[in-house]
């Protein structure tokens, strides 16, 4: 037998495939203990459950983009919420070298256009009922957020 078989193939023509058997259940009495009492969901444990929150701040201005920032962190610590961060990314250099004559004809000569892009994390642990509240801050016109939510 290859490893992970647990004993030959047997064929149920009722449901016309291949079953193989069970892989092996744990025995005893603390194990069939375990396994009967597992918690019961309520809203209320959903609601306070911790979550990994983590907000990604964008924008061309820098000055809007750490102000903002600030708030978001300060908000943060007086809930006393695990924050982490701003972690800042690398900015985003784009480039662009048009031709300044309008027909062709005359000097070669080029506008160079640069934008710049900059991007900061935060990352929270809390609940997210708390994060709606942080994030209700006025934001910069400029700054865009975006919000990602995971199970801890």
């Amino acid at each position: 037998m290859a490893q992970g078989d647990f004993g030959p193939r047997v064929h149920d023509p009722a449901r016309q495939r291949f079953i193989g058997p069970c892989p092996p259940q744990p025995e005893g009495p603390r194990a069939r203990a375990a396994m009967a009492t597992k918690p019961v969901k309520s809203l209320e444990s959903e609601e306070q459950r911790l979550h990994r929150i983590r907000i990604t701040l964008t924008s061309r201005n820098v000055k809007s983009l750490e102000k903002v920032c600030s708030d978001l962190i300060s908000g943060a610590r007086e809930k006393e919420l695990h924050v982490a961060g701003p972690v800042r990314l690398p900015t985003r250099t784009l480039r662009l070298c048009v031709r300044k004559s309008p027909c062709g004809e005359g000097t070669n000569t080029f506008d160079r256009w640069e934008m710049r892009i900059h991007k900061r994390l935060i990352d929270l642990h809390s609940p997210s009922d708390v994060v709606k509240q942080i994030t209700s801050i006025s934001i910069e016109p400029g700054v865009e957020v975006e919000v990602t939510i995971a199970d801890v």
